[in-house]
Parts: structure tokens; sequence; C-alpha cells
């Protein structure tokens, strides 16, 4: 096991290269880079998509230089430019910026956001945590919510239990979570109806003056409608899941041999059944755990004002700081690879027999 725990930490090295080749090359073709968002807010245009999307006839283009590559430039000196370039390192071809990029990653240094003038690893470990919270609060929450109702549908199949909980569950799957995120904010957080819950943040105002047990009290009071949220979608995917893999697995032959044995229901279920259910949910949770950290902390933190890795960002994507951009792109790709790798370490656990060297040979 130890020697296929190393090809695959192994592995993360060229996975994680191909995906910042990939996102590293797309951004060179998307407009609007930080020459572009400074040159904005130098010129009181507020943001440089405006520059983009409507200034183009009003640009005053040099004849020849580096002006003429940026939009809303309107006859700024070429030496102001090329000082941007530099300022922001975009004055060398993209083949040297990222290898440098790569080499600096490669010892830890993300270097400094552009615009908020603190380094970049400073700001991921800052938000880091809140993004992690979320995720993972609302992945235990789900399992466990979903793996005793998807056993209980399983075994009460084609019941009324099973169809209106079906019911339910279908329509929690269809419904988008930033959805149901802005229906919890109007219905419990002061919105047109009841104020239980805060409507942003983590902690209170007077956090530092609480207790221990008022803390923690706090802390769920607050994260009580985000993780719900994120949850929610998560719940209903991982109910069908469960009780379509226990449906399998009561229906093969090594089931019928255990009740004609005299055993008990519960014996069945929980001493032979639920082992070998529970491989293919256990599979689905480095997937499940990276929908929510990745597409969920985006959309949450955001509706929340929680200040997560998600939401920063976010923000760095709207205001091109690259920088924090690639930074938390490293971090989100280095965070699923090596989820994918607990997953399987996870398998090894819950049935011994699985040997993945074995397989490979």
């Amino acid at each position: 096991m130890g020697a296929y725990i190393l090809r695959r930490l192994l592995l993360i090295i060229p996975t994680l290269l191909g995906i910042m080749i990939i996102n590293f090359g797309l951004v060179q073709f998307v407009p609007g880079g930080p020459v572009e968002q400074a040159i904005a807010e130098l010129q009181g245009q507020g943001d440089v998509f405006e520059g983009i999307a409507g200034t183009g006839a009003d640009i005053e283009v040099q004849s020849t230089g580096v002006v003429d590559r940026y939009n809303g430039a309107r006859g700024l000196p070429p030496e102001f430019i090329e000082e941007l370039e530099r300022l922001y390192g975009l004055d060398k071809p993209p083949l040297e910026r990222f290898l440098s990029m790569m080499w600096n990653y490669m010892h830890l240094d993300f270097g400094e956001s552009y615009f908020r003038k603190i380094g970049v690893l400073e700001l991921v470990v800052e938000k880091l945590p809140v993004s992690i919270t979320l995720g993972l609060w609302s992945t235990i929450i789900a399992y466990m919510i979903s793996i005793p109702l998807g056993i209980r549908k399983a075994i009460r199949d084609g019941s009324t239990f099973d169809t209106w909980t079906s019911a339910v569950i279908i329509v929690g799957y269809a419904l988008p979570g930033f959805l149901f995120a802005i229906v919890l904010l109007v219905l419990f957080a002061g919105g047109s109806y009841w104020q239980v819950f805060p409507l942003r943040g983590l902690t209170s105002d007077n956090w530092d003056s609480l207790s221990m047990l008022g803390k923690v009290g706090d802390y769920f009071w607050h994260i009580a409608l985000p993780v719900f949220a994120s949850s929610i979608a998560a719940f209903a995917w991982l109910t069908l899941l469960t009780k379509n893999s226990f449906l399998d697995e009561i229906k093969k032959q090594y089931v019928m041999t255990a009740r004609a044995k005299g055993l008990s229901e519960s014996q069945v279920l929980y001493g032979h059944v639920f082992r070998n259910a529970m491989l293919i949910i256990i599979a689905g949770f480095p997937s499940l755990f990276v929908a929510v950290f990745f597409g969920g902390s985006i959309i949450i933190e955001t509706i929340f004002s929680l200040d997560g890795i998600g939401r920063l960002g976010f923000e760095a994507a709207v205001g091109r700081d690259y920088p924090v951009m690639f930074g938390t792109l490293f971090v989100f790709g280095l965070i699923g690879l090596l989820v994918g790798i607990i997953s399987d370490l996870m398998y090894v656990l819950v049935d011994p027999r699985i040997d993945f060297e074995a397989r490979e040979g």
C-alpha cells in the first residue's frame, strides 16, 4: 500500500501542472488584465469591463507602441504603460512568467496580491479555514442524514414513506443552492419574516467577551444557514445513492443465504449488507466534499458574506488579481487531489480485501 500511495502522491505533480498550464493559457486570451484594471481605475471608469464593452470608440490610440494593446488607454504615455507592465510582471513572455510562477510555487512563494498589498499565502491561510469549515460540516451533516434515510428507504422500497421522501429529495436536488440560500435569508435572517439567524459572518461583534460555551453556540448559530444551504443538494444526491446501493446488495445471493441461516434482518443488514453497500458511498466522499468546497463555497460565501477562499478567488478573478487567482487555484487543485488519495485509503479501511497494488500488478 505504501508504494501505491507514493505513486499517487507523485502523480499529483503532473496533474497539478496540467491544471495550471490550462488555466494560465486561458487567462492569456481573456480581456481586461491587471494593467487594464489599473487604467480603468485611473480613468475613473470604475471597472475594466466598462472600458472593454463601451468605450472602444473613444480610445485615443497612439500610432504604434505598447498603448495599442490596452483598451481605454486614451493617450497615456507609453512609458507609463510599460511601468505598469513591469509592476505586474507582464513585461516578460508568457512562458517565462509561467515557469517563474511554478518555480516560486515549488518554494511556497505565491507572491503578493496586486491590489491588496499582502502576501497570497497569508491571504489563503487566513481564508482557508472558513471554506474548509463550510465544506466539512456540510459533508458531515449530509452523510449523517442521508445514510440512515437512504437505508430506511431501501428497506421500505415502494412504500408511502419511500414515495413522499423521494418527492422531497427530488425537489431538493432540483433546487439550486444559491436560490435555497436566498430563501433561507428571506425567511430566517431578517428578510420579510423572522430574524432567527444572523445575516452575515461567522461570529458576533462581542465574540471576544463570550465564554467558551457561548463562543461554540455563537459559531453554530452563524454557520447554521450556510451549512444548510450547502448541504441540501449533497443530501439529495447521497440519499438516493445510499438507497440504490443498498437495494443492489439486498438482492444478491449472499443476503438470501444469510436469511436462510436464520439471521435476523438487523444482522443481515448491518452485519453483511452495510459494509459492501458503503463502499460506493465512501467513494463519493471526495467528490461530495470537493463539490461543496469548490462550487458551494464561492456562491454561499458570497451570499452570506463569509470571508473564505471561494469568495477570495471570485473577487480575484473579477479584479484580475492574477497572483491570488492562481494561488487559490493551486490550493483548490492540491486539496482535491489529496482528498482523492484519502478516498482510496478509506476504501481499504472499510474493506481490507481491497488491494490497489495487487490490482495494478
